[in-house]
């Protein structure tokens, strides 16, 4: 019966997930109702719950997630500075004369957001608004249209600064050190969230030109489907370049100012985070957006944003002493190593499960519920850290474009006008989910790609 409980705990609290209960709640409240039930019966050891005031105030101490709020805060006050509109109309005229261009400058606009913001719904739903009528308008395929804004949408997921490689880069710290504890080596290497960021940046770009590249070869095979904006539309001339370094100079130099700062050793992730924080502020300021009622809304929408993502690290934490009880890594670790085919099995199957669990579970559950679980295990087997965490937000990022549940698909959905279907949008994001199984499939085959630009920085 023992061998069963993991298993049980796991679709216990899937069940209640599905019965639509809050997921912090719901891991804090099916472990506790597990563990007394284990304990009752013999096959729980109470003094596992005894190490969660320690998880606890590891959490509160934590620098690296100081980082956080920071990035939540400055991309919420980004959302607010009207970036968006003004980049999207600016790139609109530079690339509207072209077929497909309308879509290459949705793309842009996403990666620079992305890059900004690294928050997936927003991204998702104020491209969504501001982007998917005009497209519309323009003649092209809602489609085509809203597979574009979905799949730029996502890009927050893999293009640093993201908030997922935030936290990935705090869970893998922690499940690489375990890992290598666990093989006998006392004074273990760690890996930080800057490694990430600098990672998934050239899977990221290369993503961004593979995107490109599809609706440049659609212009070419189908131009009727992405056509070209009308001269009288957009603006022309040496007023539209001075357009252009007015709108990209301030969002460029913010993500100079935060990834450049890390790069050039001068500030960790957590430091970079509050530049980007003061000078999101400043943008918004420059553009005469900045006053105490906005303010005061960032505020309250940085609170509940980071107040939701403590809780569900504190009922997570919770769920892994309970699983970790009943002898759940053991049965992982004996099922993963056990597989043919070594660790290749072991990876496609973990990253089968997320990508299944990214329908119904946000990243910010599956980073702390799924990776403390089967990252030591993975790592132990020789992966590298940062290749597995890449691997595992372009994953994810996968996950949340693909039907009948990617939550990208369900953002745009809320705000899409009435005449787009949602079979548009099903079929929109075929294409793009092809590019990221693509994307997906080099970056297995070439892990260099993550590991080499880590290194180079850091010179090891």
């Amino acid at each position: 019966m023992t061998e069963w409980m993991p298993l049980i705990l796991f679709l216990g609290v899937g069940l209640v997930l599905l019965a639509g209960y809050p997921v912090a709640f719901s891991l804090a409240g099916v472990s506790l109702l597990f563990a007394v039930v284990g304990e009752w019966f013999g096959l729980f050891d109470p003094a596992f719950l005894e190490a969660l005031p320690n998880r606890l105030y590891g959490i509160m101490i934590n620098e690296t997630l100081v980082a956080v709020p920071l990035f939540v805060f400055m991309g919420v006050m980004l959302e607010r500075s009207r970036v968006a509109e003004n980049l999207l109309d600016t790139m609109a005229s530079l690339f509207g004369s072209l077929r497909g261009g309308l879509g290459i400058s949705v793309t842009i606009v996403g990666m620079l957001l992305a890059a900004s913001t690294g928050i997936v719904g927003a991204t998702v739903v104020t491209m969504g608004l501001l982007s998917l009528p005009t497209m519309l308008k323009r003649g092209y395929d809602p489609g085509v249209s809203t597979g574009t804004i979905c799949a730029a949408g996502t890009l927050g997921q893999i293009i640093p600064p993201s908030i997922i490689l935030v936290l990935l880069g705090d869970v893998l710290s922690s499940a690489y050190q375990q890992a290598q504890l666990n093989m006998g080596v006392w004074n273990p290497d760690s890996v930080s969230v800057g490694d990430l960021f600098f990672g998934a940046l050239l899977p990221g770009l290369l993503l961004v030109v593979l995107y490109i590249g599809y609706l440049v070869l659609l212009a070419w095979l189908k131009p009727a489907k992405v056509p070209a904006m009308p001269a009288a539309d957009r603006q022309v001339g040496t007023g539209l370049w001075m357009q252009v370094v007015k709108v990209l100079l301030p969002p460029l130099a913010l993500i100079v100012a935060v990834l450049g700062s890390i790069l050039a050793g001068v500030a960790t992730p957590t430091e970079a985070a509050s530049v980007g924080a003061v000078g999101a502020m400043l943008l918004a300021a420059t553009r005469r957006q900045l006053n105490l009622a906005t303010l005061r809304e960032v505020v309250r929408q940085t609170t509940l944003v980071t107040s939701m993502v403590f809780l569900i690290f504190i009922g997570a934490a919770l769920f892994s002493l309970v699983f970790r009880g009943f002898g759940g890594d053991e049965v992982v670790s004996e099922l993963l190593h056990n597989l043919p085919g070594g660790v290749v099995s072991a990876v496609a199957i973990v990253m089968l499960v997320m990508f299944l669990l990214g329908f119904i579970l946000d990243f910010i559950e599956i980073t702390f519920v799924v990776v403390p679980i089967v990252g030591p295990i993975l790592l132990q087997m020789g992966l590298d850290p940062v290749w597995l965490g890449v691997m595992i937000a372009l994953n994810l990022q996968t996950s949340f474009l693909t039907p009948p549940f990617g939550f990208a698909l369900f953002y745009l959905r809320g705000v899409a006008p009435p005449e787009v279907k949602t079979s548009d949008i099903y079929r929109g994001v075929a294409p793009f989910i092809a590019i990221q199984v693509f994307m997906l499939g080099v970056l297995a085959l070439w892990p260099s790609l993550a590991t080499w630009f880590p290194k180079y920085i850091y010179g090891s």
